[in-house]
């Protein structure tokens, strides 16, 4: 079977990419934006075609020969004018898969009715409605989820760090609004499972969830299950602003997606028919607190294999792979340290580990503040860690930077996404025995370049000790792991 997956760099699609790469009655196809952002090795008979579904001209080759797509595509804190760009994309593939003979679309999109809906769960179900707007032409499985409990999606995520930081929380009076949230695993079965069920209808709407709960039961049960105990206490004062803003300042979502799952918070995202069930038996959702343990081991193992900030339909969230605008910087900060009498290897892991738990070294307190007042600006803030604590991966997202170019042994480069009056990157790279760090500040009129000289004063504390701090992580990794360096 022909297979396309939309959204395989995805938090969903790139957990299902995986799924159907492991089934011999799949030849599976992958449409993104930028190949060098997908996970793993691929086997030579998957397809790898770059486009978007923006671009007709881009589809119409991914989808030649193609049985089945998967429509894993949607614009979550992706800026303004989100509705119409769900729209136009949706428009786009259905004709698109029209024209190319495709039996059958199956989409991912969240529960709710239309009628109360939040703008972003609306967008959704009239994604859902204009894919199935041909019937006569094309199949749709149309599955609607609500919160996915999962290690690495966005509504975890929060609920997570909420539990961990705040013993007493004080919440919206919304928090009674019910839900039916569903395991991330279950999810994957059912995606699966929609290939080959049967359809009565051209158009099937399967709504999926567990048992049904109000917010505020799910984030006091998490928290057992997590092993912790938490109060919860609902005031009617806090809006939808000031609820998102201490979302995105607690937790590692940015005010965009804060405000998106906010707003989600007010409707009720419950089960409107027994869909489910009917098609697919086989599939019993599992409890909600297993959910949360399974996430949370996956945590612990460390086997995140895709985060909620690992695509976006915004800007600062993918990777281009162009580098015209490093020939273009303004102003550089480079910096050199010979590391004589380590193996190569043994630096660049250093290079890969930075960031996260490990944090930035010596002057870690200042990053974290430049992160706070990031959160407090509306980015992304440090929080957001890291997927792997030793591993990255082109489209990564570390702290407030993303990986914009990883060329193993070589080079790493970081993109910025903190706010920033211009734009910026940070490169380490190998250069025989010298590594060498080079900050790159392109920046927006005349307050960018103000920005640059204000900041130069702690940059030549950060950047200095960075370098420093990376060949003393690989001397301290090579001496403990039995080997002697020649110098230090």
């Amino acid at each position: 079977m022909n297979i396309l997956l939309t959204g395989a760099t995805g938090y969903v699609g790139g957990r299902l990419k995986e799924r159907l790469l492991g089934r011999s009655d799949v030849r599976l196809r992958l449409l993104v934006r930028n190949a060098r952002k997908l996970r793993g090795a691929l086997p030579s008979s998957a397809g790898v075609f770059e486009g978007d579904t923006f671009s007709p001209a881009s589809l119409a080759p991914a989808l030649e020969g193609v049985e089945i797509a998967y429509y894993l595509v949607h614009s979550m804190g992706g800026g303004g004018h989100f509705e119409k760009r769900d729209l136009e994309s949706a428009v786009n593939f259905r004709d698109a898969c029209i024209d190319a003979g495709v039996r059958r679309v199956i989409y991912l999109g969240g529960l709710g009715r239309k009628e109360d809906a939040s703008p972003h769960l609306r967008s959704r179900i009239e994604t859902g409605e204009t894919l199935a707007a041909r019937p006569d032409r094309l199949e749709l499985v149309w599955l609607r989820a609500g919160v996915i409990i999962g290690a690495g999606s966005s509504s975890f995520e929060v609920m997570r760090h909420l539990i961990e930081k705040l013993p007493v929380m004080i919440a919206p009076r919304w928090v009674r609004t019910l839900t039916q949230p569903i395991g991330v695993e279950d999810v994957l079965d059912y995606l699966v499972l929609a290939k080959d069920v049967s359809l009565a209808d051209a158009t099937v709407v399967a709504d999926i969830g567990s048992e049904a709960m109000s917010f505020r039961e799910m984030i006091l049960r998490a928290a057992r299950a997590m092993g912790l105990r938490r109060i919860l206490v609902p005031v009617p004062l806090l809006t939808p602003r000031l609820s998102s803003y201490w979302l995105a300042l607690i937790t590692p979502v940015p005010y965009a997606v804060a405000s998106a799952l906010i707003e989600g918070l007010k409707s009720e995202t419950v089960v409107q028919n027994d869909n489910a069930a009917k098609f697919f038996p086989q599939v019993r959702p599992a409890p909600f607190e297993e959910t949360v343990r399974r996430a949370m081991e996956s945590i612990a193992r460390g086997q995140i294999i895709s985060r909620w900030c690992d695509s976006s339909g915004g800007e600062s969230c993918d990777v281009d792979g162009r580098e015209e605008s490093l020939e273009g910087a303004v102003y550089r900060d480079v910096r050199r340290r010979s590391f004589r009498g380590l193996p190569a290897d043994a630096v660049f892991r250093a290079v890969k580990s930075v960031g996260g738990k490990q944090g930035w070294f010596r002057f870690d307190w200042l990053w974290r503040i430049r992160g706070i007042l990031d959160k407090l600006a509306g980015g992304y803030g440090t929080n957001r860690g890291r997927r792997d604590e030793r591993e990255l991966a082109v489209g990564d997202k570390l702290d407030f930077w993303k990986v914009a170019d990883l060329r193993e042994g070589r080079r790493l480069l970081l993109e910025a996404q903190m706010r920033l009056p211009g734009r910026a990157w940070l490169e380490l790279r190998l250069e025989g025995e010298t590594l060498v760090q080079t900050a790159f500040f392109l920046p927006r009129g005349w307050l960018g370049r103000l920005y640059w000289y204000a900041i130069w004063p702690l940059h030549s504390l950060v950047f200095s000790d960075l370098i420093r701090g990376v060949v003393r992580l690989a001397q301290s990794r090579f001496e403990d792991a039995g080997g002697l360096s020649a110098e230090s």
